[in-house]
């Protein structure tokens, strides 16, 4: 039947999970960092899920698709199928009480301020985004360089990411962090590999392509765990 039914433009997804909560029908299931629509048949075409979407990357199309089953939605929610979303994409500021008066702030508390931190899960728009520092770091500087929380993660909005794994240019989504958001300076921090350039390079398109004129500085890290420059 031919029928009212969402779309997900995947340009635009930026993979915040948001739609995947609003939706309570269990339609909606991020597939590889990007929402999907998993079943015509759970979708009832009523659009909770639009509102939601930061990026607009969901519309309304008409199309063949399988009828609305009710049912099929019923089991799903008791938990007979697999549940839609991942509630540990949902983003959130996260605030730390200070130590009591007198005492010392513990020596290995973690400095992460937001979640979540992978570039490709990381929504376009937070409140913690505005007015931050923020940090572009390859994944695999966290475990080589020791003072990673200490030096470079305290004050600042951490994002993370590995162009070769992840096969993605980032710059479109640095843009758009960078562009809608009031970000006071971007710091790139990599390792000295020849791959990590990837990520170097996303940071400056995404800062040439935002618009804004905006401190940035790149720390290079060796394998062996010291910074180069």
């Amino acid at each position: 039947m031919v029928r009212k039914i969402i779309h997900i433009d995947q340009e635009r997804c930026n993979g915040c999970g948001a739609c995947a909560s609003a939706c309570h029908e269990g339609a909606i299931a991020l597939v590889e960092g990007k929402a999907r629509l998993i079943r015509d048949d759970y979708c009832d075409g009523m659009g909770d899920c639009l509102p939601e979407c930061p990026t607009g990357a969901i519309t309304f199309e008409e199309r063949e698709a399988a009828a609305y089953d009710a049912q099929a939605v019923a089991e799903n929610r008791a938990g007979k199928t697999h549940p839609a979303s991942c509630p540990g994409t949902v983003s959130r500021e996260i605030r730390r009480a200070a130590p009591a008066s007198g005492l010392p702030q513990p020596p290995m508390a973690s400095a992460l301020s937001n979640w979540p931190v992978q570039i490709k899960l990381a929504p376009v728009q937070a409140p913690y985004f505005e007015g931050a520092r923020l940090l572009v770091a390859a994944d695999c500087t966290a475990y080589a360089y020791a003072g990673m929380h200490r030096e470079f993660m305290q004050g600042r909005v951490t994002l993370v990411g590995c162009p070769k794994l992840d096969g993605v240019d980032y710059s479109e989504k640095l843009t758009e962090i960078i562009r809608r958001n009031d970000i006071q300076s971007v710091t790139v921090l990599r390792m000295e590999v020849p791959c990590c350039g990837g990520l170097e390079l996303a940071a400056k398109k995404a800062l040439q392509a935002s618009g804004k004129f905006i401190p940035w500085q790149v720390v290079t890290i060796s394998i062996d765990g010291n910074i180069l420059d």
